[in-house]
């Protein structure tokens, strides 16, 4: 599937990578066809990325140097059919909308099995929301008055920092009814939310890599 990406990328373009699995594959093989001659420069979408990035020989620059990123290549952790995703399982979701929506193309990554009939089904049936430490409690109190079961990634009994230094809670979609669309406006109107994990209207480009080895492109209205 990287392979499939790299045929998109534009000699002398500067590119948005992401964070993941999918997504440091295409890294990798980015950084060898980059000591091979092609001329790109990234912009990671979290630390982990631009250290990989700087590794394999990718040239980096930051968001204050362009005026637009010209085609990120990210993955995702669910897609619909209309090609609006969920994203943040890996940690990044914030850095990564940012990136997305300072792009003219967002061309996404993913397995067969992230492909659903609808947001909160199938695969990933969470929805990643990145919160200001100091509003947790608010947070949490403002989700459950919602009806929303809410759980704080944690690892050893602490809260997960993010890259940006804030947490991430994870709400559950599994017995949610209404559409996950209008649940992340409500979710954002909290105070202390900084973003949720909902990608809607911003991929228009999504490469699935099919048990048989092949790569399927789906395309938003095609």
């Amino acid at each position: 599937m990287a392979e499939k990406a790299l045929e998109l990328v534009v000699d002398g373009s500067v590119v948005g990578l992401g964070t993941g699995h999918a997504a440091s594959d295409f890294v990798r093989l980015l950084g060898q066809h980059v000591r091979g001659g092609l001329d790109v420069r990234g912009i990671a979408t979290s630390r982990a990325t631009e250290a990989l990035a700087r590794e394999v020989g990718v040239p980096l620059l930051g968001l204050g140097d362009v005026d637009a990123i010209d085609a990120t290549f990210d993955g995702a952790d669910a897609v619909d059919p209309e090609l609006n995703l969920i994203k943040g399982l890996g940690g990044a979701l914030l850095r990564e909308k940012i990136v997305a929506s300072y792009s003219r193309r967002l061309i996404i990554l993913v397995g067969k099995e992230k492909l659903t009939d609808r947001l909160g089904r199938g695969y990933c049936k969470r929805l990643p929301v990145e919160v200001v430490p100091f509003a947790l409690p608010l947070v949490r109190r403002r989700l459950l008055e919602m009806g929303l079961g809410a759980e704080l990634r944690s690892r050893e009994g602490q809260p997960v920092p993010t890259d940006n230094g804030n947490y991430t809670v994870d709400i559950d979609l599994s017995t949610l009814e209404e559409d996950p669309r209008g649940l992340g406006e409500r979710v954002r109107a909290i105070p202390g939310v900084v973003e949720t994990g909902l990608f809607i209207g911003m991929a228009g480009t999504v490469l699935v890599q099919l048990g048989d080895g092949t790569v399927e492109v789906l395309t938003r209205g095609g």
